[in-house]
């Protein structure tokens, strides 16, 4: 069936858009898929072709305009399509979820304040829309009421409401009167801010000058100050040592006392204690008279045991020739 629509104008030159009437078709309701499609396919509004993705106003003009001129559709298929990549990049690119550990897996958790029964079973309802007749139809015109009443005019000659050389003499003399003023008041402004700069430079210079003093009297007294500590300390310093010294020298001088009788004192024990002595006689004392006693003595040992030998040999030569003179005789 095909619908023609009609635009007439009607005798006041308006227009009225009508259009041939029709009835309304039985149709299933908004949320039932068709009969041929199944509910697996319809379970999931991703894969529903009734919800509308992407730019709606790109897919409603892209036919107009590709009716119209072909390079707006080429450009709109260029920014289709930098739209898409310009999406994958971003999903590509953002942080996803590392892989779980050996023997783990990931599971999907609620982390909501309530609880939430959540269950694989879509649940569908039936809604249906039936549209108003009268919002199809066009705006009604603006109203403009018919003109009522008389035109009337009124007509002025020249010089009738005023002279212009004559009437614009004291607005002359009033503007020229303010400028005069208002350049007098700026006049006396820039000569009274000359003043004051020269006032402010002047007493920045007194300014200066005074901060100078002041750092050079601090500067002075500083040095002042550290000049006495400086010879403070060394005052200190010099009656320290000359306290070390006295000291010193009453120690020296009790010392001296003190070890005058003490040191004949402990020079005699030590003496006969045996601690002084003649390394040389105590070393004939220590080693050589020992050793030479015991050669001494090893020499008369030897001396002895010769003679006694000796004695034994004359008393068997002598045991033997008597023994022989025996037997002689």
């Amino acid at each position: 069936m095909t619908f023609v629509s009609r635009v007439q104008r009607d005798p006041n030159g308006n227009y009225i858009y009508s259009s041939r009437p029709r009835p309304v078709e039985n149709r299933s309701g908004y949320g039932k898929p068709p009969p041929e499609q199944t509910h697996s396919t319809y379970g999931n509004i991703m894969f529903d072709p009734r919800v509308v993705r992407g730019n709606t106003y790109a897919q409603r003009i892209l036919p107009i305009a590709a009716q119209s001129d072909p390079d707006e559709v080429q450009r709109q298929q260029e920014i289709r399509r930098r739209n898409i990549a310009r999406k994958r990049s971003r999903e590509q690119s953002r942080t996803r979820t590392p892989e779980a550990a050996q023997g783990r897996k990931h599971i999907d958790v609620q982390t909501e304040c309530y609880l939430e029964e959540l269950s694989d079973i879509t649940v569908a309802k039936d809604i249906a829309c039936q549209t108003d007749s009268f919002l199809d139809r066009p705006a009604s015109p603006l109203f403009i009421p018919a003109k009522s009443g008389k035109d009337v005019g009124t007509q002025i000659e020249e010089g009738e409401l005023f002279d212009f050389d004559t009437e614009v003499q004291p607005v002359l003399e009033v503007l020229v009167g303010k400028v005069i003023e208002q350049s007098l008041l700026e006049v006396m402004e820039e000569e009274e801010l000359a003043y004051l700069r020269t006032q402010q430079r002047v007493f920045e210079e007194r300014r200066n000058n005074e901060l100078a003093e002041v750092m050079r009297l601090q500067e002075q007294d500083r040095r002042r100050t550290e000049e006495k500590e400086r010879r403070m300390a060394q005052q200190k310093e010099a009656l320290k040592k000359e306290k070390e010294v006295a000291e010193k020298i009453a120690v020296r001088a009790y010392t001296q006392e003190y070890l005058s009788g003490l040191l004949p004192t402990v020079f005699t024990s030590l003496r006969s204690h045996g601690y002084f002595f003649d390394p040389v006689q105590n070393d004939i004392e220590t080693n050589f008279m020992p050793w030479l006693m015991d050669e001494v003595n090893n020499s008369l040992e030897r001396r002895n045991t010769a003679r006694t030998l000796l004695d034994n040999i004359i008393y068997d030569v002598v045991q033997k020739r008597q023994e022989m003179f025996k037997e002689t005789q």
